[in-house]
């Protein structure tokens, strides 16, 4: 007997896996605590028997596959979080260090401003 809801699965799997076909190795980034990726299983449909021996890999694959993938992206996204907060932490020393530069400068302005008008009202009186 043929196991088709279990190949509509794997193929459905197979649909979610396909956005991307880099490995996260393959992009400079790896997560080492999720072990290795999963290797997909080659299917093979000569007869019934292996086509089911197919399902039952496909089957498994799914299972191991989505455990790596939302281990993956667990830690993608904890370190994506610390380097964003990281970031966030820079910029508002950058921030603060050029707001302080802009107020000081400012505030120069201001008095070399009203210098100016203070001594020009004086030599005006005389």
């Amino acid at each position: 007997m043929i196991r088709p809801v279990a190949a509509l699965c794997g193929l459905s799997l197979l649909s979610v896996f396909a956005f991307g076909t880099a490995s996260a190795a393959e992009t400079g980034w790896s997560a080492p605590k999720c072990g290795a990726e999963p290797d997909a299983p080659a299917v093979k449909a000569g007869t019934v028997a292996q086509y089911n021996e197919s399902v039952d890999r496909v089957t498994a694959y799914e299972k191991e596959a989505r455990a790596y993938n939302a281990c993956v992206s667990g830690q993608a996204n904890r370190e994506e979080t610390a380097i964003s907060q990281e970031a966030s932490t820079k910029i508002s020393r950058i921030h603060s260090a050029s707001a302080a530069v802009q107020t000081h400068i400012a505030g120069s302005f201001q008095k070399l401003s009203s210098e100016l008008t203070a001594a020009g009202r004086k030599l005006g009186h005389h």
